[in-house]
């Protein structure tokens, strides 16, 4: 059984338009993108980094090669490690955008059309088939042998079979309806039919979601970061005063301030 739909239902261009104003385009949110110097700038800022650097640079400096290099290899190894990290997590942040707005066919002022997946709105009526990526969170109109790779959200493997939805008025769809009756944003139609209508956009939707943890995760420090740096200043201040308080007692009791420096 399927919900009643006719062609009162679909929107207007109209009140696409101001719904598109109100609700915003159907993207993921736009994180500030950091270039290859700011995010090497913020690696290379970390104190334990820092302070590696610097034992390298005071081996160079007094002319113990082998060591300067063997240590100053290791840091830049695992900066290198740490920027190729940072700059996946930013890379994957845009391929999900990429994937919440395909184009799209809906059904407005009774005509079907196709349609940029970022100027889809809340209440469209979207046809869906085969092969289609899923622009928004869509409940289930009509559908037809409908099933859907969820993997990238679930990580479930194999495809899920969607069920039709029994509400036809949009007010009425509730946030807690259940997913064997809804489309989720990004995901992909292996089999089957679908009609539905758009019921979250943008940010609003799982995929979207996901977008706004990935975006916060590439901004802010982490818990481990904030602890290693504070354990790391407090360490280096202890260290550095143990240091040079026994370089300077090899240097006042044997007079050679070379080894007593390299001894600290």
């Amino acid at each position: 059984m399927s919900a009643s739909f006719t062609h009162d239902d679909d929107l207007s261009e109209k009140e696409a338009r101001e719904r598109l104003i109100q609700d915003g385009p159907n993207e993921l949110p736009v994180s500030s993108r950091r270039g290859i110097l700011r995010l090497l700038r913020e690696i290379v800022s970390e104190p334990m980094f820092l302070l590696l650097v610097a034992c390298g640079a005071i081996y160079m400096f007094l002319g113990d090669r082998n060591e300067a290099l063997m240590l100053l290899g290791f840091v830049f190894v695992v900066m290198g490690i740490t920027f190729f990290q940072q700059r996946r997590t930013e890379r994957s942040l845009e391929a999900l955008r990429d994937l919440s707005s395909p184009q799209t066919l809906v059904i407005r002022d009774g005509l079907t059309r196709k349609i940029a997946g970022s100027d889809l709105v809340r209440g469209d009526i979207v046809l869906l088939a085969e092969g289609d990526r899923v622009p928004a969170d869509i409940y289930i109109v009509d559908s037809s042998n409908l099933a859907v790779d969820e993997s990238m959200l679930t990580g479930e493997s194999v495809p899920v079979a969607k069920e039709t939805g029994l509400i036809s008025n949009l007010a009425a769809i509730a946030s807690d309806v259940s997913d064997a009756v809804q489309l989720f944003s990004g995901t992909l139609v292996t089999q089957g039919t679908a009609r539905g209508r758009v019921i979250a956009t943008g940010e609003r939707s799982a995929l979207g979601h996901i977008g706004k943890s990935l975006a916060g995760l590439g901004g802010q420090s982490t818990p481990i970061q904030l602890e290693t740096r504070r354990v790391v200043k407090h360490v280096a201040t202890v260290g550095l005063l143990l240091a040079g308080g026994l370089a300077v007692t090899y240097w006042l009791t044997r007079g050679d301030w070379i080894n007593g420096l390299l001894t600290g």
